[in-house]
């Protein structure tokens, strides 16, 4: 067996060890091997389908399939650097300490096989040509579908591990834990209501805490928490919030059982996946009786469908890569477009709030304003991805207030 291959095969079975012992050994919490068929069978799959060809390949191909793995392996390993960062190293973290430079060797060794495969032979210039073609169409392909492909690993692996502190404006709070219907426990933080009425502030506990402050300073009760797989909650995250409708419906039958809450009182605010999330649930059902969406934009291909023109189709071989590689790494399909599911939370009220100097597709919640039914409202704001509050403190707040006493009160 020659060193290249050698140094291939140790490299890959590296990373295919840490696939195992993430998805099948020591899932995260609540979870089990059975949550994760797809997405730890499908890379396995590849990585010992890339073991068993290598040697038959061209130096060309050998060397892409070196960089591709190289690729993943270091994505795969930045979870456990991740963790081990923030929280100290456990469970599966260690096998992926292990990939992360398995990864690094399999890029090394990709670019050293290009480097020595290359054409000495014909005019210099052709060569360089040649090379400068494969080149930029090498960066050009891997910029737009296969390092979106493989943030699809980390969209769905790593999360905000720590729990912040509450920082609520001095407001009284419990703690609180409640189960999702697929059985995880969620932790959050939550102020009771002095006026009947109770809103979730979503997503996480450290984004949507100013909401929180102001709603509380107004009397309503507000439920912060960590959505799955984040914090102190179980389950594997997903930073579409794919799946995470479980957790805000969750949420809700949580403050519908409590006594200080109207059950016919509940809303919720969401910035950016967590304004989409709660339209989701929205649309879902009628257990929210309004929402407020800041910064809702694109989460899958299916969004990005909705952009304009040229933006569309320079923007849709990257959503598609990254949702392809989402649902594979997370064994799960997008959930439907937001700008279909608009239209079902009608007659309940929805306000849509999305930046001047936005990101993520967020312009396209004024197509959402316009898909919804009445009653409904909409505010650009001069600020960037979820920034109104920051950008006009006093109009957010009149504005924001004022549609949950409007709809709630």
């Amino acid at each position: 067996m020659s060193r290249e291959r050698l140094v291939f095969l140790v490299a890959v079975g590296l990373i295919a060890f840490h696939v195992v012992d993430d998805s099948f050994i020591q899932p995260e919490d609540g979870t089990s091997a059975g949550d994760h068929v797809v997405s730890g069978l499908v890379p396995l799959a590849a990585l010992a389908a890339g073991a068993a060809v290598y040697p038959r390949l061209r130096a060309g191909w050998r060397a892409a399939l070196a960089l591709f793995f190289g690729m993943f392996g270091v994505v795969a390993g930045l979870e456990g650097w991740h963790y081990a960062r923030e929280v100290g190293a456990s469970g599966d973290d260690y096998s992926g300490l292990a990939a992360l430079p398995a990864g690094l060797v399999l890029l090394a060794l990709g670019a050293v096989t290009l480097w020595r495969s290359r054409r000495r032979e014909g005019p210099r210039a052709r060569r360089y040509l040649r090379r400068a073609l494969i080149g930029a169409a090498g960066v050009i392909l891997t910029v737009s579908v296969v390092a979106p492909f493989m943030a699809g690993y980390a969209y769905t692996h790593l999360a905000r591990a720590v729990v912040p502190d509450p920082e609520l404006g001095g407001a009284d709070y419990e703690d609180v834990t409640f189960e999702t219907s697929d059985g995880l426990e969620l932790e959050g933080w939550y102020i009771p209501s002095k006026n009947r009425a109770a809103v979730i502030a979503f997503p996480g506990r450290s984004g949507p805490r100013e909401p929180a402050r102001l709603l509380a300073r107004h009397g309503y009760g507000v439920l912060l928490f960590d959505r799955r797989g984040e914090g102190a909650s179980e389950g594997d995250p997903n930073a579409f919030g794919w799946n995470g409708t479980k957790d805000v419906d969750a949420a809700v039958a949580f403050l519908r059982n409590r006594p200080d809450v109207d059950p016919e009182r509940i809303g919720g605010i969401g910035l950016s996946v967590g304004g989409e999330m709660l339209l989701e649930s929205a649309a879902g059902g009628d257990a929210l009786r309004a929402v407020v969406s800041e910064g809702a934009g694109i989460r899958s291909v299916r969004e990005a469908t909705e952009l304009d023109g040229a933006e569309m189709w320079g923007q849709l071989p990257t959503w598609a890569a990254t949702t392809l590689g989402t649902a594979v790494f997370s064994g799960r399909a997008p959930p439907d477009n937001l700008k279909e599911l608009a239209p079902r939370i009608a007659p309940r009220p929805v306000f849509f709030i999305y930046a001047d100097r936005g990101q993520g597709g967020e312009e396209l919640s004024a197509e959402f304003y316009e898909a919804a039914g009445e009653p409904k409202e909409l505010w650009k704001t001069d600020s960037g991805h979820t920034g109104g509050y920051d950008a006009a403190p006093e109009e957010y707040e009149r504005r924001v207030v004022g549609f949950f006493d409007d709809a709630l009160r």
